[in-house]
């Protein structure tokens, strides 16, 4: 190799990510999944935190990652999971908290969802995110600080009915990032959240009721005019864990092709 061309490959800017460890809950497939290879290809170690799937679906990153199957909603699996991850890479400076229950909730009216649905949804979609942070803030502390960004929903904005257990986790999770953003500026600690809109995930692909009911709706009221995918939310997440985004805390970006305008 020539010593001009060994030096164009030494100027290479380094990838915005590289060497970050990242954490991504709920990563097996999906919405979780699609943001874990963007953080990958960007150049960090991606732990992929999931019920089912996690290590297979490790191996399909690019860079040196893991997979650990885990309850996000059992707070002595949350702690191993951070743990496990220190052991593997050293430290910990990225958490997406993605993992959630949309798609095999039934639409029905409030007054017939049962009590131990509601908590279960409460749990998985909102106290599993409280588990995390306090899992791994510590750790942000120690590298002295760190990205959180949380996936919630566009439904809180637009008041969406039949799903009340849902739309009120997922306006949780707004108040959650707000509130721990002022908490965790001074340790150099960014929480942001993500909304989506309706989009085709694998969990929402395999249940052709909620399709029928809510896929064609929401690509009419749109701007955009068509399916949002798992990939669209990949931008979103990828700034908000670059150091591009340092100054940027406590906000909810609607990523939902002009749904809804705020």
């Amino acid at each position: 190799m020539s010593t001009t061309n060994q030096k164009s490959q030494d100027a290479r800017p380094a990838a915005p990510l590289e060497g970050k460890v990242a954490i991504v809950t709920g990563a097996a497939q999906g919405i979780g999944n699609a943001i874990a290879h963007g953080l990958a290809a960007e150049g960090a170690h991606v732990v992929i935190a999931d019920l089912h799937g996690a290590e297979e679906a490790a191996q399909a990153l690019p860079q040196k990652s893991a997979g650990i199957e885990v309850d996000v909603a059992d707070e002595h699996a949350v702690a191993r999971m951070a743990e496990e991850t220190i052991t593997r890479f050293g430290g910990i400076d990225l958490l997406v908290n993605n993992a959630g229950l949309f798609a095999s909730l039934v639409m029905r009216p409030f007054t017939e969802i049962p009590l131990a649905e509601w908590r279960r949804v409460m749990d998985v979609n909102v106290a599993s995110m409280f588990l995390a942070c306090q899992a791994v803030v510590p750790h942000m502390r120690e590298r002295g600080g760190g990205k959180i960004v949380n996936i919630s929903s566009a439904t809180p904005f637009l008041g969406v009915p039949l799903r009340l257990h849902y739309v009120t986790s997922k306006g949780a999770i707004i108040a959650f990032t707000r509130a721990l953003a002022k908490e965790l500026g001074p340790d150099g600690i960014n929480v942001n959240c993500i909304a989506p809109g309706f989009t085709l995930s694998a969990g929402v692909l395999e249940h052709d009721a909620v399709l029928d009911q809510l896929s064609r709706a929401a690509v009419s009221a749109r701007a955009i005019k068509r399916d949002q995918q798992p990939e669209d939310l990949v931008g979103a997440a990828l700034f908000l864990c670059r150091p591009t985004s340092d100054f940027v805390t406590g906000q909810t970006l609607v990523v939902d092709g002009g749904l809804y305008l705020h």
